[in-house]
């Protein structure tokens, strides 16, 4: 029961969050299920596009890394580095690719998307260069407005930290000390109000099931 109502009230969210979401010239589509959100994400990715990602818990959980590395794709599969200067190098290409995908960290009732980075490659992919963006994201991520997504963050980012095995104040203590640790990954709060000035460039697939953090 609990599940049922759970989906139901996620639907609803979905649908309306998709209306503010186009009005701001994104692209939107819904999915109830695993299997729907890897089939939408074929569809909307042809075989033989160059392809990368962003660092993101969604994309992994979900086996959404698996069409590319499997499929007929140019992928630039940042995970497959096995030294800092090949990750940099695949990090520079996905700015010339067709398809980027991310997560998201946040998105507000009113639509707008909110990223926090450590290194900036992802929030600078997302905002330019690839032809086209996917934003796969639940709809627990939503909150009402700028200010409760930067609390959505801090509550976060500790778990985060410690899934990468930082060495950060908030790895020992558990929550967020606005640190200036060099392991920090809260360094860059980005905020995307539109996609108007080329429209449906950035897709928002939304999900009605709980994935990510």
């Amino acid at each position: 029961m609990r599940e049922e109502l759970y989906l139901w009230k996620y639907k609803a969210l979905a649908e309306r969050l998709a209306k503010e979401m186009k009005r701001r010239h994104f692209e939107v589509h819904i999915v109830n299920s695993k299997e729907e959100l890897l089939k939408k994400v074929r569809e909307l990715v042809p075989e033989g596009s160059t392809v990368a990602n962003g660092g993101s818990l969604t994309l992994i959980e979900n086996g959404v890394l698996d069409i590319f590395r499997n499929g007929k794709y140019v992928y630039y599969d940042r995970y497959a580095a096995k030294i800092p200067e090949e990750r940099k190098e695949l990090e520079l290409k996905a700015f010339t690719v067709d398809y980027y995908l991310s997560g998201a960290n946040a998105i507000t009732e009113d639509g707008r998307l909110v990223f926090l980075d450590g290194n900036g490659n992802r929030v600078a992919a997302i905002v330019f260069g690839p032809k086209n963006v996917i934003i796969i994201s639940s709809v627990n991520k939503v909150v009402k407005d700028i200010e409760d997504a930067r609390e959505r963050l801090r509550f976060i980012s500790p778990m985060n930290s410690k899934r990468l095995n930082l060495s950060t104040p908030c790895v020992q203590k558990g929550f967020c000390y606005d640190c200036t640790s060099s392991d920090r990954i809260c360094n860059y709060l980005v905020v995307v109000e539109s996609s108007a000035r080329i429209p449906g460039r950035i897709k928002v697939i939304l999900t009605t099931f709980e994935t990510g953090l």
